[in-house]
């Protein structure tokens, strides 16, 4: 078994360096606290609208005139799963919280995404820009109308219309459409052209947000907190803010989204996806930086209409519903290099979360299905060590045979291996498939939303925290004990004995800091194999095989 210890080892610290590399990546250096003045500015709601993007289109000469014939207002709206402001200047989406998150199992609090209230800005834009667009006037943006400051979603549908006129005629309708079930959000132009020339316009969306907004996780538990985006060619690329304040994004596709995310959470702005659209990114004044995409450039004839669509997406990470919204929209739920393999694994979780009703229970239920399709490779491995136990006798009388001379000693180590037909690699590349399913559940267990918050029995009634009294952690370190226990042990050494002897103490201190979730995954698992070395110790034996 000593290769099994040394394998799980090398595994661990494999484990422990790639969720560093994988921190390192997501967590840069934080940019500077914006300062108590810039703090001021932002409250007051100054500069949160003016940074649009330019427009290749663009002509100073030509920009529209804007007409302001209302105050600035702040709509309220309410559906059955948001709580949204949005300013009339500009139509921008300025605060969001989601009605069924609570920020704290208990509490009233609501998960809030967007935010414009304090010095972590949070919020998202959008516009039309270009020659002729509202947006790229030099006197500002445009202040919509609005009929009533206060909207409920009471139907199926709620749509709130904003609407601007510019002093050539132009008649600019803003509209955001809600359904009832659904965090996404239809953004609707219609431009209608009153005037006497054709005018043409861009339409363009972007993510505002501060560089300096708190970083969750910790090295074990790893969660990105940045941007986001998609090509043709990306399927889903991180675009952390050290990134955008190093470098400007700048790629073409035709479809894509880009995205702010957060453990658990994210914003998305996807645009007509059968249209080629330009994503971008840009550092801002104050320690900010946006997300965006400009669209193709449209044109409306005198007397002529023309309707412009794109979707925001402000919620939960549910991959069933990003997966509708566009394609790779499922991928902002990281599950790391592994996705291929996490993916089939949380479907197959809520398969059985369907039938269970209770995530605790479906997690040892999956744990039970793995651990039962690994059998043969459990098995495979302890007979393997076993083999490679019983031939000790015969390997140390090689090398008092051979002594130093380790080419003659190492043609006979193989000769004996191919005599008694044992692979000295069979104990270890069992252990090495079992890795990646085993991390492949962490992932699972670590970003999907479903388990935030979600009950299993007695003390545990979130699983996506650690365990409030560590009796999870301490069961799980028991059980690494007597796994030892049972394992024989032939280091003579005395300090990697001690070593071996405390593995277990230092791993349930890990536990101690992971979500309950993923401690009770590991807890069964360790219970199940008790019970399958135990009945594959008892066939060994039977076979002639000293199993200890």
């Amino acid at each position: 078994m000593d290769s099994q210890r040394s394998l799980l080892v090398i595994a661990l610290l494999a484990v422990s360096y790639l969720l560093w590399i994988e921190w390192t990546q997501d967590y840069g250096p934080q940019q500077p606290e914006t300062t108590q003045q810039q703090a001021q500015n932002i409250n007051k709601g100054e500069s949160l609208s003016e940074d649009v993007p330019m427009s290749e289109s663009m002509s100073p000469d030509a920009l529209p005139v804007v007409k302001q014939e209302t105050s600035r207002q702040i709509i309220n709206v309410e559906t059955d799963t948001l709580v949204l402001k949005i300013d009339t200047k500009g139509g921008d989406v300025i605060s969001a919280q989601l009605k069924q998150y609570l920020v704290e199992l208990g509490s009233d609090d609501l998960v809030t995404l967007l935010n414009d209230n304090h010095s972590r800005l949070y919020i998202a834009q959008s516009g039309l820009i270009g020659r002729d667009g509202p947006d790229a006037s030099s006197d500002g943006r445009p202040v919509y109308h609005t009929t009533q400051q206060n909207y409920t979603l009471t139907e199926q549908q709620l749509v709130v219309p904003l609407t601007y006129t510019s002093t050539n005629g132009v008649t600019y309708t803003k509209e955001f459409v809600f359904e009832r079930n659904s965090n996404s959000i239809k953004v609707v132009y219609r431009i209608s052209n009153a005037s006497d020339s054709t005018i043409s316009l861009h339409q363009y969306a972007q993510l505002k947000q501060t560089m300096n907004a708190p970083q969750e996780g910790s090295m074990f538990m790893p969660t990105y907190s940045g941007a986001a985006y998609s090509t043709e060619n990306e399927n889903y690329e991180k675009y952390s803010f050290e990134d955008i304040a190093d470098d400007n994004l700048t790629e073409s596709t035709k479809a894509g989204w880009v995205a702010m995310m957060q453990h658990y959470f994210v914003t998305a702005w996807i645009p007509p996806q059968e249209e080629i659209n330009k994503l971008y990114s840009r550092a801002l004044n104050g320690g900010m930086a946006s997300i965006g995409y400009t669209g193709e450039l449209k044109t409306v004839a005198p007397n002529d209409t023309l309707e412009i669509q794109s979707v925001l997406y402000i919620g939960p990470k549910i991959q069933d519903n990003l997966a509708k919204l566009a394609n790779n929209l499922d991928l902002t739920v990281d599950y790391g290099f592994l996705w291929w393999l996490a993916q089939p694994l949380f479907m197959l979780l809520s398969i059985i979360q369907e039938f269970i009703n209770n995530w605790g229970f479906s997690i040892i239920i999956i744990t039970i299905i793995v651990k039962g399709a690994m059998f043969w490779l459990t098995k495979a491995q302890y007979e393997s060590m076993a083999k490679m136990r019983a031939l000790q006798p015969k390997m140390q009388a090689l090398k008092d045979r051979f002594g130093e001379d380790r080419q003659k000693m190492s043609q006979a180590v193989m000769e004996l291996y191919r005599k008694e037909k044992v692979n000295p690699m069979g104990g270890c590349f069992p252990l090495l498939l079992q890795m990646p399913i085993f991390m492949a559940l962490y992932w699972v267990l670590l970003e999907s939303v479903e388990l935030r918050h979600a009950d299993f029995a007695l003390w545990i009634t979130d699983l996506s925290t650690p365990d409030p009294y560590f009796i999870l952690p301490a069961l799980t370190g028991l059980t690494m004990y007597l796994l030892q226990k049972l394992q024989p042990m032939t280091i003579q050494d005395p300090m990697q004995q001690k070593i071996m002897q405390w593995m277990p103490v230092a791993m349930s201190v890990f536990f101690f800091m992971f979500p309950a979730g993923l401690v009770l995954y590991w807890l069964i698992s360790n219970i199940i194999t008790l019970v399958q070395a135990k009945i594959i110790y008892s066939a060994m034996e039977k076979k002639g095989l000293k199993a200890k």
